[in-house]
């Protein structure tokens, strides 16, 4: 659509669930691929359907301690009229009738054995063993493949590894795994104001483009960092336009309505903007569009504004971009300290940290709003725990209320 901000503005707030799925309906899923060590692929996503090579267990396995027996042999053992059996080692391969062979857990069980008596059943007297209790074919002994199938399917396309997973993996015995490439996402801070360091009078020092690379590592992207673009438009077009082949570009500034916010006139520009403008706070002047099959996030420039929009509208993007979705932030009970304030028709992310000081054994732990306005102060933020989402249908939430604040820096 034709976007021009200075008729526009923000007469038309678009609401944060629309908003990410107007974006998401940009984005493509990438179809690259590669394969990585097992210890390596913790998060990735999986390239394909994965199928055990192999069963585990490779062979019948003692489930105790004890000796391995033919079932049969100890029918009708109890504690007054024990079954006595020859003992044989630890190392015999193969179990005679009449036979028991020491097995400890996990071990093979002998060749003729279908049973393991437990330890605590069994008593050695000279070179025989008395059972006092007796045990049913396959009894405490762990047959092939009962853990995992020859065969079995093991993770669909898109499943998203984790620790128990590299495990199972390996257990089946694969070094390496297909993934999906982790998506490659182009960070471009703008701004004539920013420089690196040393700040002068008008001057800031960077930081939302470091900040949201970080993020975009945590969150399993590829981040390329680039160097701060300043407010011309033909320098910022051409910076976007360089950086079309990424999977996700995200700019930081200039995406308001402002003299100097040409963000949204360069996307236009180059593609389309979808959405300018979010009824969301603290961060309203967000900007998404696309350009070349490529979607473009343009973050306010204010830092606390500039994270939340990120957690809300480029982590999304992302994951949609390596083939996988976001999921919802881990979340806290709390009590709320103070009183959260918010405009009808908006969603408010509200800054809190949380302490477990005054809670006793049954009581919650209580949620201080850090800061109710202030989207500038980018300590208000990096001191916080987390954040409460105040939904557009209310007006606030009073102190003393019960709240759930996601956590959204414990995890990807």
């Amino acid at each position: 659509m034709s976007h021009d901000r200075r008729e526009s503005g923000f007469k038309r707030r678009t609401r944060v669930a629309e908003a990410r799925a107007t974006l998401l309906d940009a984005v493509a899923p990438h179809d690259r691929r590669e394969s990585v060590p097992i210890d390596a692929a913790d998060g990735r996503a999986v390239a394909e359907p994965i199928d055990a090579p192999a069963p585990v267990p490779g062979y019948d396995r003692a489930a105790m301690d004890g000796y391995a027996v033919r079932a049969s042999d100890t029918f009708g053992a109890g504690d007054r009229s024990p079954a006595v059996l020859a003992a044989k080692s630890a190392e015999a391969d193969a179990v005679a009738p009449g036979e028991a062979a020491r097995v400890h857990t996990g071990s093979a069980v002998p060749e003729g054995a279908d049973a393991v008596v437990m330890i605590e059943q069994v008593e050695t007297v000279g070179d025989d063993v008395e059972v006092f209790d007796a045990v049913a074919t396959g009894e405490n002994v762990g047959e092939v493949g009962e853990d995992v199938a020859d065969g079995q399917r093991l993770y669909e396309a898109g499943h998203v590894l984790r620790p128990s997973d590299l495990g199972l993996l390996r257990s089946v015995g694969l070094d390496s795994v297909p993934v999906r490439e982790q998506p490659k996402v182009a960070v471009i801070p703008t701004g004539e104001e920013l420089v690196e360091s040393d700040p002068g009078p008008g001057e800031v020092i960077e930081t939302n483009g470091l900040t949201v690379s970080r993020l975009v590592e945590r969150w399993g992207g590829e981040p390329r960092y680039r160097e701060v673009v300043t407010d011309d438009h033909a320098a910022l077009r051409e910076a976007v336009a360089a950086d079309l082949g990424a999977d996700v570009v995200v700019t930081t500034g200039g995406s308001s309505v402002g003299e100097r916010d040409l963000l949204p006139e360069v996307v236009d520009d180059l593609g389309e903007v979808l959405v300018h403008g979010v009824a969301l706070k603290p961060g309203h002047p967000v900007c998404l569009g696309q350009a070349e099959g490529t979607p473009i996030v343009s973050l306010p420039g204010y830092p606390v504004a500039c994270i939340v929009n990120a957690a809300q509208f480029l982590r999304p993007a992302m994951k949609r971009a390596g083939g996988t979705d976001a999921d919802s932030f881990p979340t806290r009970r709390a009590t709320l300290g103070r009183k959260i304030a918010s405009e009808p028709g908006v969603r408010t992310f509200a800054r809190v940290s949380v302490s477990d000081e005054d809670a006793g054994d049954d009581a919650l732990p209580t949620a201080t709003p850090t800061r109710a306005s202030g989207s500038g102060i980018l300590s208000s933020v990096a001191l916080a725990d987390g954040w409460v989402v105040v939904p557009e249908p209310r007006e606030g939430i009073d102190a003393g209320e019960p709240v759930d604040v996601e956590l959204w820096e414990v995890t990807p």
